[in-house]
């Protein structure tokens, strides 16, 4: 068994509790979907927002709705605040035990889009 790091991004409309948790959820259901990620094989969980995101912490909602997550080791911080980066954005890396085989698929959503290719 190896661990390998699944990369995700999604911008928030707005700065406010309820846009947060909606891309935050929206965000991890698409991860879980497209690895077929099960909690009890999520070695942790680190989320960053910039900093005109700081309405709420996304490890909340992650614990309180999505199954099994209420275990999982979850830390938030903020993104470094390079001049001109995409503003809103939250990320995520979900580290996963998996096997050797195990190709992740990152998920890049809304304006995130643009961080990749």
């Amino acid at each position: 068994m190896v661990t390998k790091g699944i990369r995700g991004a999604i911008t928030v409309d707005c700065n406010s509790d309820t846009e947060i948790r909606s891309a935050v959820i929206e965000l991890l259901n698409a991860m879980i979907l497209q690895n077929d990620i099960k909690a009890c094989d999520i070695s942790h969980v680190i989320f960053t927002l910039t900093e005109d995101l700081n309405a709420a912490f996304p490890a909340k909602f992650a614990r309180l709705e999505l199954d099994g997550w209420d275990k999982v080791a979850m830390m938030c911080f903020h993104e470094l605040n390079v001049p001109n980066s995409l503003e809103k954005c939250l990320r995520v890396l979900i580290v996963l035990n998996c096997s050797e085989d195990f190709e992740p698929k990152f998920v890049y959503q809304k304006g995130a889009a643009t961080l990749r290719a």
